[in-house]
């Protein structure tokens, strides 16, 4: 292998982790050779029902049959059970777990990385401190903590149907032009277009408050309302959403809310996402999302409900609540203190309606 051969890992292998592990995996081979094509996917080991252990499943039927089945990943794709194996050799780390997980692994990979390396978070959630109610991204955590780059891609990427080749377009966050140019090579075909704005932190803000929005749809869905209904939840939910982000940066320009990142991500994830689904069962049954999370999901964690955790947090603690009715009851229905129906109610009261133009 030539020393100027760049290697990739991926840190995550659930659903997404996986389809995009496949996606990397095809692409960097058919560069041939100007990156290591053994790509190491970080996969936190677990026994399936038949006793067998999951990395040895996907690298031996090269399929991850838990949170991917039925979709074949490339045989260079190697799942690996040992984090800090998985990433000490890498030049680019593709982080895809599930927020709440973010600083405990980035705690484990400190010192243990190149210090020439950058990451890329697909990562869609945030934390805010209980202490000083400062927003923390994933990309600014996986920088302090790792002394490295990170941009951001997000966008409307159901991971079946990335699997499938469906196509699709994301947004990259970037403010390196040489780190954009590697991540357009190692991504960008022509059924995975991408789109690059310097909005690392709002590119990433929407990814995760989309989910929330998302979880908002279901619940209507759930409980059978309009579809004038449902278009104003998802209206006032992208303004809301647009008006989170402006409380914490300003964007470069107002395009970024148009782009996949924004109004496309919230329509696909309010239309069939993980969060639209687990929120419709919810309304439908009234389960908790628990529940539904292991007896509907396969174990896959919600993202919605933590990133409403977050938000609302944030809110009350600059005392805006009441400016953003939507995220505060997606909080209040996840944490079972309002029924669904209450949001839907309050519609009519959104201070978007007293907004002078």
């Amino acid at each position: 292998m030539a020393s100027s051969q760049k290697s990739i890992a991926l840190v995550g292998s659930g659903n997404w982790g996986s389809a995009i592990a496949g996606h990397i995996g095809e692409k960097i081979r058919d560069l041939k050779g100007q990156y290591n094509e053994r790509l190491l996917m970080w996969c936190k080991e677990e026994t399936l029902d038949d006793g067998r252990k999951l990395t040895e499943v996907i690298n031996k039927e090269h399929e991850n049959v838990k949170y991917l089945p039925k979709q074949k990943i490339p045989e260079n794709v190697i799942a690996e059970p040992d984090l800090i194996k998985a990433v000490k050799d890498a030049d680019i780390l593709v982080f895809v777990i599930p927020h709440q997980f973010v600083k405990e692994t980035c705690e484990k990979l400190k010192d243990k990385i190149k210090k020439d390396a950058f990451a890329l978070t697909l990562v869609k959630g945030f934390y805010v401190d209980e202490k000083t109610n400062e927003l923390q991204l994933v990309s600014e955590i996986i920088t302090k903590t790792l002394n490295i780059p990170c941009l951001s891609m997000m966008g409307a990427n159901i991971a079946n149907e990335v699997a499938e080749k469906v196509f699709c377009e994301a947004t990259i966050g970037s403010r390196d032009d040489k780190h954009s140019e590697t991540v357009r090579e190692l991504i960008d075909t022509p059924v995975f277009r991408l789109r690059f704005y310097p909005d690392v932190e709002i590119i990433e803000m929407l990814g995760a408050l989309k989910n929330v929005i998302a979880m908002l749809a279901g619940f209507s869905e759930g409980l059978e309302a309009g579809f004038n209904t449902r278009a104003a939840v998802l209206r006032l939910g992208f303004r809301e959403m647009i008006n989170f982000c402006r409380l914490y940066k300003k964007e470069s320009t107002p395009d970024i809310y148009l782009e996949s990142c924004g109004i496309a991500d919230l329509i696909a994830s309010s239309l069939g996402g993980r969060n639209y689904n687990g929120a419709k069962k919810k309304a439908e049954t009234n389960k908790s999302l628990k529940d539904i999370e292991k007896e509907d999901l396969n174990g896959q964690s919600l993202q919605g409900p933590g990133t409403a955790k977050e938000a609302y947090q944030f809110l009350e603690g600059k005392k805006l609540l009441d400016q953003f009715p939507l995220f505060r009851d997606a909080h209040l229905i996840c944490e079972d203190k309002i029924k669904p129906k209450v949001f839907l109610d309050n519609l009519s009261k959104h201070p978007e309606f007293d907004r002078k133009q």
